[in-house]
């Protein structure tokens, strides 16, 4: 390894450093708990690691001793066995390097398989309240880099840290043995060659750190404004020029700082390099006045100038193995951060299935305050200094109603009454602080989360569609439905058609968030999706509220097959589309104001009367449920 890639290598290394802070006991031993299922591969890589090191220190002393024998001129045959064995030694060391390598590639994949389920299979049992607050950017750096920092302390630091002192200590031993005036002199020029990496490692880190947020804002601004919405809203207002002017802003600054960086890096490389010849020198010179005077041979000169490299590595890399471990650390730190937070929502032990056959629901004196930040999420993932500790504040008080199976219960109101965070707590997205939400007479807290998920199925004002094709959307419901049940749903859903009318049919991706479909075609996709699932109970979010009146016909159609037969929870906006449900609830604040029937609560002339008539001039649209 010649001193300009080992200048590479330490300026790297110091240049990537992260934060210093004491690592506690506890961690290290969480880290051996993901690494124990791995001891043997880890034994046997350390192992060779070690005897890799050791063989690397052989060749320069043979070479030493073959050029002494020539010198002497001793028979041929000795020169040519040790050639041979020098390169004996270079085809074991090949063939033990391949072997190491498939061994440190297997044991850091592993780790990585292990860190990443582990930190995904967590992620998804966190409540909607987490994501909510989480950017999604941050989240995803832990399952990425992180997870790879943290895999590195395996794979590179550990096998590095084994094989360099072994190598260190048999390079001094041979070298002091050789000539340890030439030895101590050759390690005093180490200081010029570590100080100046550690001084410029701190500069570069402090440049690439600003790269770095550039690039991240970077980033955030093309996914937000390449997105569908994103790209649309800035071409409604019309600020392309003044997004291109903030984006060239960051990139000149990227720009200058990389050129900064590349010229701090040479000059560093260039001064260590020099350093490095000036060892040579000082070993060739001086070695070679020992040679005249016959109180060193030639042989060992060039050993001594072949080892320097082999000491110079290991002790620039031993140097710089504190701050690589740290960083290794604070990755698996990190990744246990998030491990670390507990899930607001638990499943009992010994939770229960929601009994068969038609399913009542019922919301029994319920009050509920959405949970604090500090509860749900990390001040790391919401990439702020400190958490929003507010919270607490009650929002349901005290709603109390029961939808009887086959029945329809309406929840209309104004905007941020509370009428969906009534219908999340269904499908126990968070959990009530006080009363109960039943299904069938059971409390959710009682029941298996899949079993939830198989009786409830709601439709948002969104619907959501992944960036898939159609039949992988729909079989997100039902992965084991047939062809026959999937074009059933899309009969129903008012999409049969259309979806025959596509070149690629089912096999037709539908774009990211399904913008590749019209507003109402979205819509009938995900009732569609619901009717594959076929639930027990049925959750309408405003599903109709952003639709034109031609689309809204067309998706009260594919509504009415969903509702047919089941109980379902509707939050409407256009009160004409619940006329006929069996019970109206009007939410304002956070209580049930009034309830009762359609006519019932004109006639009262309360809350309902006043939302309906500034309705009245609204063509009316055949309501769900009397398509039902």
């Amino acid at each position: 390894m010649s001193m300009e890639v080992i200048a590479w290598q330490q300026l790297y290394s110091m240049g990537n450093q992260k934060e210093r802070r004491p690592i506690s006991r506890a961690t290290l031993r969480r880290v051996w708990g993901f690494a124990r299922p791995h001891r043997r591969r880890i034994t046997l890589f350390l192992g060779l690691s070690i005897v890799m090191a050791a063989l690397a220190v052989a060749p320069p002393v043979l070479a030493g001793r073959v050029l002494d024998a020539i010198g002497k001129g001793e028979p041929l045959g000795v020169v040519v066995g040790l050639a041979a064995l020098i390169g004996g030694l270079a085809v074991a060391e090949a063939g033990l390097g391949l072997v190491n390598r498939w061994l440190s590639s297997g044991l850091g994949e592993g780790l990585i398989l292990d860190l990443r389920t582990a930190v995904f299979d967590h992620v998804q049992r966190m409540p909607i309240a987490f994501f909510t607050r989480t950017r999604t950017g941050a989240l995803v750096s832990r399952l990425n880099n992180d997870v790879i920092g943290a895999q590195r302390a395996f794979t590179d630091t550990l096998s590095s840290v084994a094989g360099n002192v072994v190598t260190l200590v048999l390079s001094l031993t041979v070298m002091v043995g050789i000539s340890w005036q030439i030895t101590l002199l050759a390690l005093l020029l180490l200081p010029a060659f570590v100080l100046p990496a550690r001084r410029v490692g701190v500069r570069l880190a402090r440049m690439r750190r600003e790269a770095a947020d550039h690039n991240a804002a970077m980033g955030t601004q093309m996914t937000e404004r390449f997105s569908a919405p994103g790209a649309t809203l800035v071409k409604l207002f019309g600020r392309p020029v003044r997004e291109s002017e903030e984006f060239a802003a960051r990139a000149r600054r990227v720009r200058d700082i990389g050129v900064r960086t590349a010229m701090a890096q040479s000059v560093f490389v260039t001064a260590l390099t020099l350093v490095s010849a000036l060892a040579l020198a000082l070993v060739y010179g001086l070695g070679g006045f020992y040679a005249l005077r016959h109180q060193l041979d030639a042989g060992s000169v060039v050993a001594l100038a072949l080892l320097l490299t082999r000491l110079y590595a290991p002790l620039t890399a031993l140097a710089s193995a504190r701050v690589d471990v740290m960083s290794a650390l604070v990755s698996f730190e990190r990744v246990f951060e998030v491990l670390d937070l507990e899930p607001l929502i638990k499943e009992r032990p010994g939770a229960v299935a929601v009994p068969e056959g038609p399913v009542s629901v019922e919301f029994d004196d319920v009050r509920f305050a959405y949970p604090s930040a500090d509860k749900v999420s990390l001040a790391s993932l919401e990439e702020v200094a400190a958490l929003d500790n507010r919270g607490g504040v009650e929002v349901l008080h005290g709603v109390s109603f029961r939808a009887e199976p086959g029945q329809m219960v309406a929840l209309v109101g104004s905007s941020g009454a509370g009428k969906s965070t009534i219908a999340q707590l269904l499908p126990r997205l968070y959990d009530v602080d006080e009363g109960a939400v039943r299904l069938a007479g059971v409390d959710v807290r009682d029941l298996s989360a899949a079993s939830i998920r198989e009786t409830l199925g709601m439709v948002t004002q969104d619907g959501h569609l992944f960036h898939d094709t159609i039949r992988a959307n729909l079989l997100f419901a039902r992965p084991e439905a047939t062809e026959e049940e999937v074009w059933d749903a899309l009969r129903r859903a008012r999409l049969g058609a259309l979806v025959e009318s596509l070149p690629d049919g089912l096999d037709t991706v539908v774009g990211e968030r399904g913008y590749r479909l019209s507003g109402g075609e979205r819509q009938r996709l995900t009732i569609a999706r619901l009717l594959l699932a076929r639930p027990r109970v049925v959750i309408l979010d405003e599903a109709t509220a952003a639709l034109d009146s031609t689309s809204e016909a067309a998706v009260q159609e594919a509504l009415g097959e969903a509702l047919a037969g089941r109980t379902a929870v509707v939050i409407a906006h256009r009160l004409s589309t619940v006329r006929a449900a069996d019970q109206i609830l009007v939410i304002e604040d956070g209580q049930v104001v009034e309830r009762g029937t359609h006519p019932e609560l004109l006639a009262a002339g309360g809350r309902y009367e006043e939302l309906y008539r500034t309705q009245f001039a609204e063509p009316a649209v055949t309501g769900v449920a009397g398509a039902a």
